[in-house]
């Protein structure tokens, strides 16, 4: 049987979720293996990805969003907003990571959220609620509100600051966990806040995390 060469990079690149996180369940495995073509198939219709990155996904998707797991781990019952969620990233990959967990995935375009609800329905996920909402919007508290670059670190700051609980069950306080990458030097400093960083490339030695962080923001 001839084997197309998108599947031969879908098998390379979702073995690189479980060389980076080996203990996951048969079920989350299968969950990880079927994003590549539930994204490629809605790629072709909405370009939730860019098209050019798309082979890619397992990388610089799904491993990128799961640097937050690196961070911290989430205990069951914890309650995560996922801001500017796009096609559903860092929440997703997130979400299979810790099925215990509570994520509200919410972005301001409708089709984004359409893409959003049918993978987390594809794939098996109870605990995903999807929302097309601007953050501003939103009611309720959360233990961590998660994102991936949406906007600068002190406008997003002012988004949602109000929108987390004040009591935290985890070894870091509840706050922002935030992926970005590049120089952060100026943009931290107006943000007028203590924060951690960590490197990505501290934990996965790909290129492509080599300037790829985490920025840790408490808030309760």
């Amino acid at each position: 049987m001839v084997v197309s060469k998108p599947n031969q990079t879908f098998v390379q690149d979702v073995s690189i979720i479980f060389k980076y996180f080996p203990g996951l369940s048969p079920l989350q495995q299968e969950q990880f293996k079927k994003l590549f073509a539930l994204y490629s198939e809605w790629n072709d219709k909405i370009n939730v990805i860019s098209r050019k990155d798309i082979e890619n996904l397992y990388i610089n998707h799904v491993l990128h969003s799961l640097g937050i797991a690196k961070v911290c781990q989430f205990k069951p019952g914890t309650s995560i907003l996922d801001v500017g969620t796009g096609g559903g990233f860092p929440g997703i990959p997130l979400a299979i990571m810790f099925p215990q967990t509570n994520f509200h995935l919410v972005d301001s375009i409708g089709k984004k959220i359409t893409v959003v609800k049918n993978v987390a329905e594809s794939v098996g996920l109870t605990n995903v609620k999807a929302e097309q909402i601007r953050a501003e919007q939103i009611k309720g508290e959360y233990d961590f509100i998660v994102s991936r670059a949406v906007t600068r670190l002190k406008e997003f700051y002012g988004w949602i600051n109000k929108k987390v609980k004040k009591d935290s069950r985890h070894e870091l306080f509840n706050g922002i966990l935030y992926l970005k990458g590049g120089d952060l030097d100026e943009e931290l400093a107006e943000l007028k806040r203590p924060y951690q960083l960590t490197e990505l490339s501290t934990f996965f030695e790909e290129e492509f995390f080599q300037t790829k962080k985490v920025v840790y923001v408490p808030l309760s």
